[in-house]
């Protein structure tokens, strides 16, 4: 489930839709996340003491299953870009996730082989 929230934001369908359409993508590559709450901010950085362009940050946040706790966050000029860049990432951040789980299942055989050859040899 993706819950879009926006600050400082006014609310926008097709930017909406852009992050449901990012969010399939990933979805499709990483099933276990159907399960998982995943929630988007759209946030706008605007400091009416110092000029300067508005900066646009997006953050993504999942919550539950197996890919629980993992956020990401990307700050850029243009919102799009900022989407972009944090979806590039969390595939990143996702992949070795899976693969640090791969890594210690294999740690784990391993070690219970090598105590199971020494109880053996004894």
């Amino acid at each position: 489930m993706t819950h879009v929230k926006f600050k400082n934001l006014e609310k926008s369908e097709m930017l909406q839709m852009a992050v449901f359409e990012r969010m399939e993508a990933i979805v499709e590559k990483f099933p276990d996340l159907s399960e998982s709450k995943i929630q988007v901010t759209l946030e706008m950085d605007n400091s009416p003491h110092k000029p300067g362009p508005d900066l646009f940050r997006v953050k993504f946040h999942i919550s539950g299953g197996r890919y629980d706790g993992i956020t990401v966050e990307k700050t850029n000029s243009n919102i799009y870009v900022a989407l972009a860049e944090v979806t590039d990432h969390m595939l990143e951040k996702l992949n070795r996730f899976g693969d640090r789980a791969r890594v210690k299942e294999r740690e784990k055989a391993r070690r219970i082989i090598k105590s199971s050859n020494i109880i053996l040899e004894s």
